[in-house]
């Protein structure tokens, strides 16, 4: 099931490092990227050894230091790293009020009581039984699915804003209901100022926990339209991408499922995403996703034409129904592997797959945690993968761009400011991306977002939505370079 993978500069030195949550035998491991480009594995001397089952990864800066903190998520107990700040890490788990045991999947850091500091979700999975045997239908040994497991609670901690956390799950809402869940994602979702929380279960319906603004969540899932696909069913949920792919200024949500069904994208119906509808037919994501299963997924403008693309990374979790004979006995990775989907949009919600040529779905493999960045600093997003019994591997984006680019960090005191929505203008159209660590797959990337510009030669503003509503408008900085907006000031920096 694991493993998820972060892209995020650690030691606040300009460049990207990358972490991956790994498990037995290898284990987890910190990269840092050198000035000549090349990564170097400082594991140990960051203090982030670990052992046993990793799962994902969440960055926050949890004490508005402007140093990055990393929550791993694990099979048994999850585990909360401080960054000194110089290089290194702290476990400071008990301290900060992390003692549950259980298998957890995904987390994410927002702001749900808009207080400026970061609180935490974790989505949690399932009680998992070694004695548990599952086969095919032919007889043969296989992983057994979630529903022969009992499933577990989510769990959503206060920040105290002194290092430690409360859990907050029963008198929240959030633990009133049990789902084996995988994929999760917290962001004002209906534009009303306040963090909500979706979570992609793994074959139950999904649940949209709307924040009330007065520290309560109702799960919204069945009545705005994403806890089941267009048929009512409730598909195994892994992945989430979060973006808008239709430019109607509203976040739409696609989210990876198990072969033999369709990945599914719900998009927003009228303002303030009162409601979503599965428009996965119409789309054209449909069949070239159900050979597959999906895990880690993201939304980015590959080409820089102004719309959002998407890429997927695959690989089962079932044995295929028919195993070739070629090679006797086939290798793990030779049962399991897939090759990965690029999916290019049109301009108009609708995706046609672009891999001829492509590494990134040549290369077969067990894949799950997936995230983005522009690791190399040429102005594109690049592209990570963690593979199941496989190396990781590293894809720079090589595509001729056809259009100018914008990437903005907006900034709320010493941190991102995560929970905040950003619109570009540009050329009389709108482009609008939400500021998140967490997405995809138990996986996390850097705050700063990407904006593809096309043709358009310059950007007429930008404008964000911070968390708690408030809304600033600041004037472009330029276009192919990378600027920062401040809360309160009305200003934009220049290239960093």
């Amino acid at each position: 099931m694991g493993a998820g993978v972060a892209w995020f500069d650690y030691d606040n030195d300009g460049d990207l490092d990358l972490y991956f949550a790994g498990s037995p035998p290898r284990g987890a491991a910190l990269f840092r990227r050198n000035a000549d480009g090349r990564y170097e594995e400082i594991t140990a001397t960051a203090g982030l050894v670990s052992q046993g089952q990793g799962m994902g990864v969440a960055l926050g800066d949890i004490d508005n230091d402007g140093d990055l903190d990393l929550f791993l998520t694990r099979v048994h107990r999850d585990r909360l790293m401080r960054n000194n700040g110089d290089g290194t890490f702290t476990d400071t788990s008990l301290d900060a009020g992390f003692t549950a045991a259980g298998w957890s999947s995904s987390a994410a850091f927002c702001d749900i009581d808009t207080d400026g500091y970061l609180d935490l979700f974790v989505a949690r999975y399932v009680v998992p039984d070694t004695h548990q045997r599952c086969s095919t239908e032919g007889g043969t040994p296989d992983y057994c699915p979630p529903n022969v497991y009992p499933s577990l609670p989510d769990r959503l901690y206060q920040n105290r804003g002194d290092g430690t956390f409360t859990d907050i799950s029963t008198e929240s809402g959030i633990g009133a209901l049990s789902a084996p869940a995988l994929g999760a994602l917290c962001h004002d979702l209906n534009q009303d100022g306040h963090a909500d929380i979706f979570v992609a279960n793994d074959g139950t319906a999904n649940h949209l926990w709307i924040n009330d603004g007065e520290g309560g969540f109702t799960d919204q899932g069945v009545r705005r339209g994403v806890a089941t696909n267009l048929f009512g069913e409730a598909e195994a949920g892994m992945g989430i991408a979060v973006g808008d792919v239709n430019h109607d200024e509203v976040l739409d949500l696609f989210l990876t499922h198990i072969d033999r069904e369709s990945n599914t994208l719900y998009v927003s119906v009228g303002a303030q995403a009162r409601a979503m509808a599965d428009a996965t037919i119409a789309s054209g994501l449909g069949p070239p996703g159900m050979p597959f299963t999906g895990f880690g997924t993201a939304f980015l403008d590959i080409e820089h034409d102004g719309d959002l693309d998407l890429v997927i990374a695959n690989g089962r979790v079932r044995r295929p129904a028919r195993e070739s004979v070629a090679q006797s006995p086939l290798t793990f990775p030779q049962i399991y592997g897939e090759q990965n989907l690029i999916m290019e949009n049109s301009g108009r919600a609708h995706f046609t797959v672009r891999c001829e040529g492509d590494d990134f779905c040549r290369n077969v493999g067990i894949s799950r945690g997936l995230t983005t960045a522009d690791f190399d600093a040429d102005g594109d997003l690049d592209l990570v993968v963690a593979n199941a019994h496989g190396a990781a591997r590293l894809y720079a984006n090589v595509t001729r761009a056809t259009g100018n680019w914008l990437r903005v960090r907006a900034v709320d005191g010493h941190r991102d400011a995560i929970g905040a929505t950003i619109s570009m203008l540009s050329t009389g159209r709108t482009q609008i991306r939400p500021v998140t660590h967490s997405a995809s797959y138990l996986s996390s990337r850097e705050a700063a977002v990407h904006f593809g510009l096309g043709s358009a030669p310059s950007v007429e503003a930008i404008v964000v939505m911070w968390p708690g509503g408030q809304i600033e408008q600041f004037e472009a900085a330029g276009i192919n370079r990378q600027v920062s907006v401040r809360r309160g000031l009305g200003e934009t920096a220049g290239s960093e």
